[in-house]
């Protein structure tokens, strides 16, 4: 990863940043638990997909059509927030697969 990778990664993350922080109150809100809450599970390509930028279209496009968040979403994020990384690697999952690798991990 070169300086330039790096300069345009940032470029572009300012720019998310500022599409979250041009939606309503309760959306932000809302984004900023779901974020946190997949920084910390982790679905380990994060860093490289498209998860966080289509949430945030899918929010705008929420807000166009008049709806509040919970009522775009439902009134569990936290089922949202899942239902959206089901299928992802994780780094929970990672680990996992790490301990099961090690010598010894049989339980001999």
């Amino acid at each position: 990863m070169g300086i330039q990778d790096i300069i345009e990664g940032k470029r572009q993350w300012r720019a998310h940043v500022a599409r979250v922080k041009a939606l309503p109150p309760d959306y932000q809100i809302v984004y900023q638990e779901m974020q946190r809450y997949f920084f910390k599970v982790g679905p380990v390509d994060l860093a490289d997909g498209s998860l966080l930028p289509e949430l945030v279209d899918f929010f705008e496009e929420g807000v166009v059509a008049g709806k509040g968040v919970l009522e775009l979403i439902g009134d569990d994020v936290a089922a949202f927030a899942d239902g959206l990384i089901k299928d992802s690697r994780t780094y929970a999952d990672a680990y996992q697969e790490s301990l099961s690798t090690k010598p010894g991990a049989d339980g001999k």
